[in-house]
């Protein structure tokens, strides 16, 4: 048995919050706002969980206090409320605390990943980065999920492995933590574009080709920063693309399809109600490929859409009749006379 702080309330906290007391862990569940807390104590339900029940020896808390003797840490914020979290961690966190993440995205004034945030708030402790195709409802449900875990210490790593392995959730484990998240982070915003097609109702081929070349460009500027090819076409690369890009779980594929349907950006992610990580991830692609001098045709329409206004049909249309080219860069650029 280990003591866990799971460090975030949303749907994806509670739901590894609940898988990992049903295992016989000690686990304190952080919520942010005192309000969320207090009905967690009453309820002991997340409302966007409906009939996951977190078990009753589950501790929910609104301060940072209980993390300090805690041997595993779970961060499950927002990307955006990472670093706050983890200044606040700092100040009580042990040092030979593992910090795993969960959270998928850049740093929108940095464009930092969020182990880049973790190291510099928390230096003194070893990160770990879980990602995959792993929505939060069929964790809680029970449903078998695999995801990753990646770090730079691979004792680390398997440690988070050996924790999070039960009968239903799998854990791999990788020394690509930079590959790792790209491919969680930046899936979103090709999950953005799939749920634009579904809402312009461009069919399947238009779709299962938007997510054969965006898994190239994730992959393309994942490389181009340090990433490794492999990691791409493995869980958290097509895999956590897949499930984001075809599931009506996904927020981001919720949100496009507002988009394609002709409601503005903004107020797509306003009625959705939660968290839309690609739209913030989108600029950030947006900024990386130029700075990498990365070619990314499909993020560079997506950033058009979402902070230009750009009509969505006209998006794709820009995509489709761009200059020929040969499918593997590679090959076009060694053949080529």
């Amino acid at each position: 048995m280990a003591k866990i702080f799971v460090c975030g309330a949303g749907t994806f906290g509670t739901a590894l919050a609940t898988l990992t007391a049903n295992q016989g862990h000690d686990v304190t569940l952080w919520a942010y706002l005192e309000q969320e807390r207090d009905q967690l104590l009453q309820t002991r339900e997340n409302p966007l969980l409906k009939g996951v029940h977190i078990p009753e020896g589950v501790q929910i808390t609104h301060e940072m206090e209980p993390a300090a003797d805690c041997e595993l840490l779970i961060i499950a914020t927002p990307s955006f409320g990472v670093r706050a979290a983890c200044r606040n961690l700092a100040k009580v966190l042990r040092r030979d605390t593992v910090v795993a993440c969960v959270s998928k995205g850049l740093e929108e004034s940095t464009l930092k990943t969020m182990s880049d945030i973790i190291e510099e708030e928390i230096p003194d402790n070893r990160c770990v980065i879980v990602s995959g195709p792993s929505h939060a409802e069929e964790i809680a449900a029970g449903v078998p999920t695999t995801v990753v875990a990646a770090s730079r210490s691979r004792q680390a790593a398997e440690y988070v492995q050996n924790l999070l392995t039960f009968q239903n959730l799998r854990v791999y484990v990788s020394d690509d933590i930079l590959g790792v998240e790209l491919g969680g982070a930046l899936k979103n915003v090709i999950a953005l574009a799939a749920g634009i097609t579904d809402g312009i109702g461009t069919g399947d081929n238009a779709k299962a080709a938007l997510m054969t070349r965006g898994i190239t460009e994730i992959a393309r500027l994942g490389v181009a920063m340090g990433g490794k090819s492999e990691t791409f076409a493995g869980l958290s690369g097509i895999g956590d693309l897949i499930v984001t890009c075809t599931s009506m779980h996904s927020r981001n594929r919720r949100a496009g399809i507002l988009i394609g349907q002709g409601v503005p950006a903004q107020e797509a992610i306003r009625q959705i109600g939660m968290t839309v990580e690609g739209y913030t991830c989108t600029k950030c692609a947006y900024e990386l490929a130029r700075r990498m001098k990365v070619e990314m045709p499909i993020v560079e329409q997506m950033y058009q859409v979402l902070y230009q206004g750009k009509d969505p049909k006209q998006a794709m249309q820009d995509l489709m009749t761009r200059p020929k080219r040969h499918e593997s860069e590679v090959i076009w650029l060694l053949t080529r006379s």
